[in-house]
């Protein structure tokens, strides 16, 4: 069997799939008047109460200038927040506005039945399936 092959296939298939959820995402964000990487921000934000654009940058591959320019419309939003750090005022941290907290939360809920209904079209079998293909390549990556 040709291993360099078989890459190739996951590799693509791979680009496939994160295509097409990509897409169904967007169709979330875009009903709630959110940009996917606007998305991506604020679903970080709301696992941390605050986080410096650095590590945000970081966490989502993307430059610090990018994400400073999503985080400068996400504040004009009233969304998030930036919030000086006061033991060293050079650092400067981003947290979600607690009005807009409430927000994402039915935002969240809105993304969570995307994902449910397109997972609710498969069987048992096929989720089985799945989630063990999604361990193993996580694994595989992890390594």
């Amino acid at each position: 069997m040709d291993n360099s092959n078989d890459s190739t296939k996951v590799a693509n298939l791979f680009q496939e799939v994160m295509i097409l959820y990509k897409q169904r995402m967007s169709k979330v964000f875009e009903d709630s008047g959110i940009t996917p990487p606007q998305g991506m921000v604020l679903g970080i934000l709301s696992q941390k109460n605050k986080i410096k654009v650095t590590e945000l940058s970081s966490k989502l591959g993307l430059s610090n200038s990018t994400v400073s320019g999503i985080v400068d419309r996400l504040e004009k939003q009233e969304m998030v927040e930036r919030v000086r750090s006061e033991k060293d005022r050079r650092v400067v941290y981003v947290s979600m506005t607690p009005n807009f907290k409430e927000k994402f939360i039915f935002f969240r809920k809105d993304l969570l039945l995307s994902i449910e209904n397109v997972i609710n079209k498969g069987t048992s079998n096929d989720l089985e399936e799945i989630f063990k293909g999604l361990n193993t390549l996580k694994k595989l990556l992890s390594d």
